[in-house]
């Protein structure tokens, strides 16, 4: 996976959260996993960032959810928009929503995971990297 550095901005639909990134941010990851596709209502796109890195304009909307024992989803108590995921194991990094960001991103699609959780209403394109897992 490759790594772009970037000033990037990101915000949720209605702009009680929004964020800006100062380093480097992973290609984006589509997870297909149960808790992606119930929270997104398909497979969510995540880059990833070190939490370092991103500074809060605003989070006068942003609400935490504990969706496991290993991750919390970030999502705005207003409008609804997921912006967020981070593994409690690795404080250091949080995902952030592909489709929060503000403009070209430059980042481009590395993987698929959890494939073997897909909806079976699509399919995966077989020629593009996939896991069964993490």
């Amino acid at each position: 996976m490759s790594e772009s550095v970037s000033i990037a901005r990101g915000r949720c639909e209605c702009g009680a959260v929004a964020f800006e990134i100062d380093g480097p941010l992973r290609d984006v990851v589509a997870c297909h996993c149960t808790q992606c596709r119930r929270t997104s209502g398909h497979y969510s796109a995540y880059t990833s960032a070190c939490i370092a890195h991103v500074r809060f304009v605003t989070d006068e909307g942003l609400v935490w959810y504990r969706s496991s024992s290993t991750a919390e989803r970030g999502f705005c108590g207003r409008c609804g928009s997921n912006v967020f995921w981070r593994p409690l194991r690795e404080p250091e990094r949080i995902s952030i929503a592909a489709g929060s960001l503000e403009g070209d991103t430059g980042l481009t699609l590395s993987q698929h995971i959890f494939v073997a959780d897909r909806g079976d209403y699509y399919t995966v394109p077989a020629d593009e990297p996939q896991r069964l897992g993490w």
